[in-house]
């Protein structure tokens, strides 16, 4: 989503075009899907945008739990439920990808001798 840039707090202007309304769904387990249902600024459907489904678990680690936050591609909440596992598993296949990547980009930084562990170097 994109966010304005507000430099004053007098400058702050809701968005009218772009409403949404929220409802969560959970099993009281590890699902928790929130629907996110486009409104005009009188609060009845905007038909003309499609709702979003957002699902929300955690996975167990050996560092502890992590949260995990992705979308379902679905047109409706029984859509979005059945795509839940689906949508759980890319989630974590994605999240692995760039917890390696994070890995490799630390292990090729260049250690300089009496640099700080950043990485920057200190002229003194």
């Amino acid at each position: 989503m994109d966010r304005p840039d507000v430099t004053k707090l007098g400058e702050l202007r809701v968005d009218l075009k772009n409403l949404y309304r929220e409802e969560m769904f959970t099993d009281l387990s590890f699902a928790t899907i929130r629907q996110l249902t486009p409104v005009l600024p009188d609060g009845q459907r905007d038909e003309r945008r499609k709702m979003i489904f957002v699902g929300q678990t955690q996975i167990g680690t050996p560092a502890g739990a992590i949260p995990l936050q992705f979308e379902i591609d679905a047109k409706g909440l029984k859509q979005a439920l059945e795509k839940f596992p689906e949508s759980v598993e890319k989630a974590v296949e994605e999240f692995i990808e760039n917890a390696k990547e994070a890995q490799r980009q630390a292990e090729s930084r260049i250690v300089v001798p009496g640099g700080d562990p950043g990485g920057r170097i200190s002229l003194k």
